[in-house]
Protein backbone atom coordinates (compact mmCIF):
# COMPACT_ATOMS: atom_id res chain seq x y z
CA UNK A 1 0.00 0.00 0.00
CA UNK A 2 1.23 3.75 -0.77
CA UNK A 3 1.25 5.05 2.85
CA UNK A 4 2.88 4.17 6.03
CA UNK A 5 0.12 3.86 8.21
CA UNK A 6 -2.94 3.04 6.60
CA UNK A 7 -6.67 3.02 7.13
CA UNK A 8 -9.24 0.98 5.96
CA UNK A 9 -13.23 1.75 6.07
CA UNK A 10 -15.76 -1.07 5.54
CA UNK A 11 -19.81 -1.19 6.22
CA UNK A 12 -19.34 -4.56 7.98
CA UNK A 13 -17.38 -7.18 9.62
CA UNK A 14 -17.67 -9.64 6.92
CA UNK A 15 -16.09 -7.41 4.32
CA UNK A 16 -13.16 -6.41 7.15
CA UNK A 17 -12.56 -10.13 7.06
CA UNK A 18 -11.97 -10.18 3.27
CA UNK A 19 -8.97 -7.68 3.71
CA UNK A 20 -7.77 -7.71 7.04
CA UNK A 21 -6.19 -11.68 5.68
CA UNK A 22 -3.84 -9.32 3.08
CA UNK A 23 -3.08 -6.27 5.17
CA UNK A 24 -3.00 -7.22 8.71
CA UNK A 25 -0.68 -4.39 9.15
CA UNK A 26 -3.53 -1.79 8.42
CA UNK A 27 -6.35 -0.29 11.03
CA UNK A 28 -9.68 -0.87 10.30
CA UNK A 29 -12.88 0.83 10.96
CA UNK A 30 -16.55 -0.97 10.40
CA UNK A 31 -19.46 1.51 9.70
CA UNK A 32 -22.43 -1.07 10.44
CA UNK A 33 -23.88 0.49 7.15
CA UNK A 34 -24.60 3.57 9.20
CA UNK A 35 -23.34 7.50 8.32
CA UNK A 36 -23.04 7.74 12.22
CA UNK A 37 -21.21 4.75 12.17
CA UNK A 38 -19.16 5.75 9.47
CA UNK A 39 -18.25 8.89 10.64
CA UNK A 40 -17.03 7.51 14.22
CA UNK A 41 -14.91 5.27 11.89
CA UNK A 42 -12.79 7.74 9.85
CA UNK A 43 -12.50 9.89 12.72
CA UNK A 44 -10.58 6.97 15.26
CA UNK A 45 -8.42 6.43 12.71
CA UNK A 46 -7.48 9.82 11.58
CA UNK A 47 -6.89 10.43 15.25
CA UNK A 48 -4.99 7.33 15.54
CA UNK A 49 -2.56 8.54 12.82
CA UNK A 50 -3.57 6.95 9.86
CA UNK A 51 -1.58 8.49 6.83
CA UNK A 52 -4.67 7.30 4.35
CA UNK A 53 -7.74 5.56 4.30
CA UNK A 54 -9.15 3.13 1.59
CA UNK A 55 -12.86 2.84 1.57
CA UNK A 56 -13.22 -1.11 0.85
CA UNK A 57 -16.20 -3.32 0.54
CA UNK A 58 -18.92 -4.13 -1.77
CA UNK A 59 -21.23 -1.38 -3.74
CA UNK A 60 -24.51 -1.31 -5.39
CA UNK A 61 -24.05 -1.41 -9.31
CA UNK A 62 -25.89 1.63 -10.51
CA UNK A 63 -24.24 1.36 -14.63
CA UNK A 64 -26.39 -1.18 -16.21
CA UNK A 65 -23.41 -2.47 -18.10
CA UNK A 66 -21.87 -3.70 -14.43
CA UNK A 67 -22.01 -7.42 -13.74
CA UNK A 68 -21.85 -8.86 -9.85
CA UNK A 69 -18.09 -9.17 -9.79
CA UNK A 70 -17.26 -5.93 -11.67
CA UNK A 71 -14.13 -4.05 -9.61
CA UNK A 72 -14.44 -0.32 -8.88
CA UNK A 73 -11.47 1.75 -8.15
CA UNK A 74 -13.30 4.95 -9.03
CA UNK A 75 -11.40 8.84 -10.03
CA UNK A 76 -14.14 10.43 -7.58
CA UNK A 77 -16.72 9.89 -5.54
CA UNK A 78 -19.73 12.26 -5.61
CA UNK A 79 -20.86 13.72 -2.09
CA UNK A 80 -24.82 14.27 -1.75
CA UNK A 81 -24.19 18.16 -1.44
CA UNK A 82 -22.74 17.69 -5.26
CA UNK A 83 -18.90 18.18 -4.89
CA UNK A 84 -17.22 14.92 -6.68
CA UNK A 85 -13.53 14.68 -4.48
CA UNK A 86 -10.62 13.14 -6.64
CA UNK A 87 -9.23 10.16 -5.52
CA UNK A 88 -5.06 10.26 -4.66
CA UNK A 89 -3.57 9.41 -7.43
CA UNK A 90 -0.51 7.41 -6.15
CA UNK A 91 -3.55 4.99 -4.61
CA UNK A 92 -5.56 5.05 -8.27
CA UNK A 93 -2.05 3.73 -9.93
CA UNK A 94 -1.75 0.80 -7.18
CA UNK A 95 -4.90 -0.33 -7.29
CA UNK A 96 -4.63 -0.69 -11.07
CA UNK A 97 -6.14 2.53 -12.66
CA UNK A 98 -6.33 2.43 -16.56
CA UNK A 99 -6.25 -1.54 -16.62
CA UNK A 100 -9.22 -3.06 -18.47
CA UNK A 101 -10.78 -4.74 -15.81
CA UNK A 102 -11.13 -1.74 -13.48
CA UNK A 103 -14.20 0.52 -13.69
CA UNK A 104 -12.35 4.38 -13.48
CA UNK A 105 -16.11 5.83 -13.45
CA UNK A 106 -17.28 7.66 -10.48
CA UNK A 107 -19.01 6.29 -7.21
CA UNK A 108 -22.10 7.58 -5.46
CA UNK A 109 -22.00 8.04 -1.58
CA UNK A 110 -25.77 7.53 -0.39
CA UNK A 111 -26.93 7.94 3.87
CA UNK A 112 -29.44 5.29 3.08
CA UNK A 113 -29.46 1.69 1.05
CA UNK A 114 -30.85 2.05 -2.36
CA UNK A 115 -33.06 -0.73 -2.28
CA UNK A 116 -35.46 -0.59 -5.95
CA UNK A 117 -33.90 -1.39 -9.75
CA UNK A 118 -36.11 1.66 -10.20
CA UNK A 119 -34.01 3.97 -8.15
CA UNK A 120 -30.77 3.01 -9.17
CA UNK A 121 -31.57 3.25 -12.47
CA UNK A 122 -32.96 7.11 -11.17
CA UNK A 123 -29.32 7.42 -9.58
CA UNK A 124 -27.48 6.41 -12.91
CA UNK A 125 -29.32 8.79 -14.65
CA UNK A 126 -28.50 11.78 -12.49
CA UNK A 127 -24.91 11.38 -11.78
CA UNK A 128 -23.54 8.33 -14.47
CA UNK A 129 -22.16 7.14 -11.63
CA UNK A 130 -21.11 3.26 -11.99
CA UNK A 131 -22.18 2.39 -8.24
CA UNK A 132 -22.90 3.59 -4.61
CA UNK A 133 -21.64 3.05 -1.49
CA UNK A 134 -22.48 4.18 2.02
CA UNK A 135 -19.14 4.57 3.22
CA UNK A 136 -16.88 6.72 0.67
CA UNK A 137 -18.36 9.58 0.63
CA UNK A 138 -17.51 9.95 4.73
CA UNK A 139 -14.06 8.58 3.84
CA UNK A 140 -14.06 11.43 0.95
CA UNK A 141 -14.89 13.99 2.77
CA UNK A 142 -13.06 13.61 6.16
CA UNK A 143 -10.22 13.16 4.33
CA UNK A 144 -10.17 16.29 2.12
CA UNK A 145 -10.94 18.39 5.22
CA UNK A 146 -7.60 16.06 7.39
CA UNK A 147 -5.74 16.76 4.01
CA UNK A 148 -5.41 12.77 4.01
CA UNK A 149 -5.22 11.15 0.86
CA UNK A 150 -8.27 8.50 0.16
CA UNK A 151 -8.81 5.71 -2.59
CA UNK A 152 -11.67 3.71 -3.12
CA UNK A 153 -11.28 -0.40 -4.04
CA UNK A 154 -15.48 -1.74 -4.46
CA UNK A 155 -16.94 -4.65 -6.07
CA UNK A 156 -20.13 -4.87 -7.40
CA UNK A 157 -22.91 -7.29 -5.59
CA UNK A 158 -26.41 -7.04 -6.55
CA UNK A 159 -26.38 -5.33 -10.14
CA UNK A 160 -28.63 -2.26 -11.51
CA UNK A 161 -31.67 -4.60 -12.70
CA UNK A 162 -31.78 -6.03 -8.94
CA UNK A 163 -34.07 -4.56 -6.30
CA UNK A 164 -33.15 -6.05 -2.87
CA UNK A 165 -35.73 -8.03 -0.83
CA UNK A 166 -36.68 -6.36 2.52
CA UNK A 167 -34.80 -9.51 4.53
CA UNK A 168 -31.49 -7.73 3.54
CA UNK A 169 -32.07 -4.54 4.45
CA UNK A 170 -33.26 -5.56 7.77
CA UNK A 171 -30.10 -7.97 8.12
CA UNK A 172 -27.53 -5.00 8.35
CA UNK A 173 -26.72 -4.21 11.97
CA UNK A 174 -24.90 -1.45 13.58
CA UNK A 175 -22.26 -3.53 14.84
CA UNK A 176 -21.20 -4.62 10.93
CA UNK A 177 -22.70 -8.28 11.91
CA UNK A 178 -25.57 -10.13 9.68
CA UNK A 179 -28.82 -10.97 11.65
CA UNK A 180 -29.94 -14.27 10.78
CA UNK A 181 -32.47 -13.52 13.23
CA UNK A 182 -33.80 -10.69 11.57
CA UNK A 183 -33.66 -12.30 8.15
CA UNK A 184 -35.60 -15.79 9.27
CA UNK A 185 -38.41 -13.30 10.70
CA UNK A 186 -38.65 -11.68 7.57
CA UNK A 187 -38.59 -14.50 5.41
CA UNK A 188 -41.28 -16.54 7.98
CA UNK A 189 -43.49 -13.22 7.28
CA UNK A 190 -43.20 -12.86 3.43
CA UNK A 191 -41.68 -15.85 2.12
CA UNK A 192 -42.09 -14.51 -1.67
CA UNK A 193 -38.56 -13.48 -0.92
CA UNK A 194 -36.58 -16.74 -1.28
CA UNK A 195 -36.08 -16.61 -4.71
CA UNK A 196 -34.94 -12.97 -4.60
CA UNK A 197 -32.32 -13.40 -1.42
CA UNK A 198 -31.20 -17.26 -3.43
CA UNK A 199 -30.25 -14.78 -5.97
CA UNK A 200 -28.67 -12.11 -3.99
CA UNK A 201 -26.56 -15.07 -2.42
CA UNK A 202 -25.23 -15.64 -5.38
CA UNK A 203 -24.38 -12.36 -6.29
CA UNK A 204 -22.50 -11.67 -2.86
CA UNK A 205 -20.54 -14.71 -3.61
CA UNK A 206 -19.35 -13.92 -7.31
CA UNK A 207 -18.04 -10.38 -5.43
CA UNK A 208 -16.59 -11.92 -2.52
CA UNK A 209 -14.65 -14.67 -5.15
CA UNK A 210 -13.53 -11.40 -7.07
CA UNK A 211 -12.55 -9.23 -4.13
CA UNK A 212 -10.57 -11.95 -3.07
CA UNK A 213 -8.71 -12.91 -6.14
CA UNK A 214 -8.12 -9.30 -6.97
CA UNK A 215 -6.30 -8.43 -3.33
CA UNK A 216 -4.57 -11.66 -3.69
CA UNK A 217 -3.42 -10.20 -7.14
CA UNK A 218 -2.56 -6.98 -5.66
CA UNK A 219 -1.34 -8.25 -2.42
CA UNK A 220 0.69 -10.72 -3.48
CA UNK A 221 2.13 -9.87 -6.01
CA UNK A 222 5.71 -10.67 -6.83
CA UNK A 223 8.22 -7.91 -8.04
Amino acid sequence: MPAARPGIVVGMEAEAALIRAFAPHAAIGVSGATRAGAEAAVARLLHAGADAILSFGLAAGLDPALRPGAVLAPRHVLLPDGRRLPADPAWLAWLGDGRPDIVPADLLHSDDVVVTAGRKGACFRRTGCAGLDMESGIVAGACASAGVPFAVLRVVCDPANRSLPPAAVLALGPDGGIGLGRILASVLRRPWQIPALVALGRDAARARARAIAFLRGRFLQTS
